[in-house]
């Protein structure tokens, strides 16, 4: 999966936890989507944009086989 895409994800529908089903987290992705109302998740995407276009963000290779 392309980081740049997560990140443009995590930058604008990451409230919706849409990144996190992108890189296959769905888990995350799911509590995000309940979530999505308290905007909690936007703010917490926002940082996830930020620590993917750093590279800190850990993105697990074996989750795309």
């Amino acid at each position: 999966k392309d980081k740049t895409i997560a990140g443009l994800l995590a930058l604008f529908l990451g409230g919706l936890g849409i990144h996190h089903f992108y890189l296959r987290e769905n888990k995350k992705g799911i509590l995000k989507l309940l979530l999505c109302w308290t905007y909690i998740p936007a703010i917490i995407a926002l940082i996830d944009a930020i620590r993917i276009f750093t590279n800190k963000y850990e993105i697990n290779p074996n989750k795309f086989i």
